[in-house]
């Protein structure tokens, strides 16, 4: 582990919803929700810190956004308008680093150990940029300073909005024992809560476990969730990253032949990367599923559609249809994926979600 990185995590503070404030002083203070007509089937994109306290957030129906908040201003937004503002902070970045990842149009890391100023302070460099981006755009943004990634972005979450949280080598693993387990990034709802239901709710809750047990009950990502919540991580910030792909998959703790127990998982996939694909705003054309027998014997199969799609209802038809086609229902199956792929961006008017 390479705790010598300077590794910075900027994330845009309700970057869509600040771009449409900033545009249009009659949005200033207002509760802005970026989605569209909340009367049609929509999902909310991003909104404003308004619109924040009412519990709105992104990947919510629109609808049901409107009912906790009645006096939302609706906007479509103008996705193209996004890019270009997000390419002009790009050019920000590259004023410091080279060696820049976006996750999103509102989100990158940033490895400065080597920077283009010689600046020796990736804090002061955070800084900097910060302030650029506002005086220069008008727009806030929070950043996270820390020697990995995984730390980096925590961090960089930890006081928004406009916040900026330093994380050295020596004060990781207290930082982390502190962070409420479902601010670690990557843990979801339905990983959550089966953390809770064993006692986990904090980093220091899950340091307690072992690596083997970790590993038992949450498979591939215990791996991970061991060291991540030591402070160990050797992911390298990689500016050629471009996600080709989204997906999920889960292996049960006994083996399943039940359709129902199938289609739930199914089911709770096609949302979950539904959320991620509007994330990166992509969408996909082709659906994977992936099943693997008692055996090991693994299965995949995938079908490519007439149009591209991101909403889960039909990321799930596609699975379903891929189910019933190649599984009999006698073989106990170990595990099973969904995944969908050939992605290209989205335009933001098919931002829509059938509910």
């Amino acid at each position: 582990m390479d705790t010598s990185r300077k590794i910075i995590h900027i994330d845009m503070d309700a970057f869509y919803a600040s771009v449409e404030q900033r545009d249009h002083p009659k949005y200033r203070g207002k509760p802005i929700i970026i989605g569209g007509d909340p009367n049609k089937r929509g999902v909310v994109a991003t909104c404003s810190y308004e619109a924040r306290k009412y519990g709105v957030h992104s990947a919510m129906p629109t609808k049901q956004a409107a009912k906790l908040c009645p006096q939302g201003i609706f906007v479509h937004g103008n996705m193209e308008h996004y890019r270009q503002i997000s390419e002009q902070i790009r050019a920000i970045f590259r004023r410091y680093t080279d060696l820049i990842e976006p996750l999103s149009l509102d989100e990158a890391y940033l490895d400065v150990t080597e920077n283009k100023k010689q600046m020796k302070s990736a804090t002061f460099i955070a800084r900097e940029i910060q302030q650029s981006i506002y005086h220069e755009l008008q727009l806030t943004a929070s950043a996270g300073v820390s020697y990995n990634k995984f730390i980096a972005k925590i961090a960089s979450d930890f006081r928004k909005p406009a916040g900026l949280t330093v994380v050295t080598p020596e004060e990781a693993e207290m930082f982390l024992e502190q962070i409420p387990i479902n601010k670690f990034y990557g843990v979801g709802k339905v990983t959550s809560q089966k953390m809770n239901r064993l006692g986990i709710k904090t980093g220091a809750d899950l340091k307690r476990f072992s690596e083997w047990d970790l590993i038992h009950e949450f498979h591939k990502q215990g791996y991970y969730l061991y060291r991540h919540v030591r402070g160990e991580s050797s992911n390298i910030v990689n500016p050629n990253r471009d996600r080709k792909s989204v997906g999920k998959e889960t292996t049960y703790e006994q083996n399943i032949r039940d359709q129902r127990i199938l289609q739930q998982s199914l089911m709770e996939f096609a949302a979950k990367i539904e959320t991620r694909l509007s994330k990166i705003q992509k969408h996909g054309k082709t659906v994977v599923l992936k099943l693997r027998y008692s055996d090991f014997k693994t299965l995949t199969k995938r079908i490519t559609l007439a149009d591209y799609i991101h909403d889960k209802h039909l990321i799930y038809q596609a699975g379903l249809a891929l189910l019933t086609n190649i599984y009999s229902g006698v073989e106990p199956i170990r595990l099973i994926g969904l995944t969908v792929t050939n992605l290209k961006p989205i335009h933001f008017e098919n931002l829509r979600l059938d509910i």
